[in-house]
């Protein structure tokens, strides 16, 4: 196979086959050209692959399931999805009128994904972009102050899970079990407190890092979502419809965020937050049949609000 076209659009890698080719020929050039692949993911955080078809479910899955990677299950997230093989999942189906903020795959857990893979198969009619940030340029933006903050205290990520029937996900939806045997065990590996209510509901809490250093390039980043579990992160309407049918109580949000000592974060910190995220988005847009790699600790990612049918796909490793 001939060398891959290579652009750089604003801050993306964009690497192009010209014909168009099948999946196999992107697992095949990966692995023929590793150590060039690797440096650029690494010196860049995400890697955007044109015309290799990947324009189906069962192409994706292909794709995937070729990696010579432990493909995970989306155990523990936070995100509404439909799981439709066995690592791949839809990349949300958050209401399309909302942004998704951005933030770094389970950064809330005590295990990540190192890699995120999306594929395009149904390009939006606007917007609805997968926005991406690199994580090491918010983390030397951000006011030495707020930094310090987080690297000291880190996070306690609160939330509330129904067992059914109530606001966000239920413990089921979220740990892919029906078991609260399985669900205890999911727990304590996980090293999630939790308390089960009356109701069927449960209330977790964990504590994670504000800022890691990358495993391979050892290089810090801003590695929490402090900003995205926090109540402030919702629109006025529903933060104020939650707040009314919690009577306040914070322990039965879907979820909410505090530094790790327990101690609220202040709204003008989370805002600066949002604001320096919001400076170093790159904005590109899908179509049909592309792929987008990133490193899960070296780059954030969420979503703009969007018309239309739109189908991205999602799995990890």
């Amino acid at each position: 196979m001939k060398k891959l076209s290579k652009k750089l659009i604003d801050g993306l890698v964009v690497l192009s086959a010209e014909p168009t080719r099948e999946p196999s020929a992107l697992f095949n050039w990966q692995k023929n050209n590793q150590q060039e692949f690797e440096k650029l993911l690494y010196e860049f955080g995400a890697v955007l692959f044109k015309g290799f078809n990947i324009d189906s479910t069962e192409k994706f899955n292909e794709y995937i399931e070729s990696l010579p990677f432990n493909k995970l299950n989306y155990i523990d997230g936070n995100s509404p999805r439909t799981k439709l093989k066995q690592s791949v999942y839809t990349s949300t189906e958050f209401p399309a009128e909302y942004e998704i903020s951005m933030h770094n795959e389970l950064s809330y857990s005590n295990s990540w994904p190192d890699r995120l893979y999306f594929c395009c198969v149904t390009a939006p009619q606007s917007s609805g972009h997968t926005l991406i940030a690199d994580s090491r340029k918010v983390l030397a933006d951000l006011h030495p102050s707020i930094v310090e903050e987080f690297s000291s205290k880190g996070v306690l990520y609160t939330r509330y899970l129904h067992s059914g029937h109530g606001i966000g996900p239920s413990w089921k939806e979220t740990f892919e079990c029906e078991d609260q045997k399985a669900f205890e065990k999911a727990c304590v590996d996980k090293k999630i407190h939790y308390e089960w209510h009356e109701n069927g509901g449960v209330a977790l809490k964990q504590t994670a890092a504000g800022v890691i250093n990358h495993p391979v390039t050892k290089q810090p980043v801003w590695f929490n979502q402090a900003d995205q579990f926090h109540v402030s992160n919702l629109p006025d309407q529903v933060s104020s419809t939650l707040e009314m049918l919690t009577n306040g109580d914070k322990s039965k949000y879907p979820t909410y965020a505090y530094f790790g000592d327990g101690s609220e974060i202040p709204l003008d910190m989370l805002n600066e937050i949002r604001r320096i995220f919001k400076k170093h988005t790159v904005y590109f847009e899908w179509q049909v049949g592309d792929l987008l790699l990133i490193d899960n600790v070296l780059t954030a990612h969420g979503r703009s609000p969007f018309k239309g049918e739109r189908k991205v796909l999602v799995a990890m490793t």
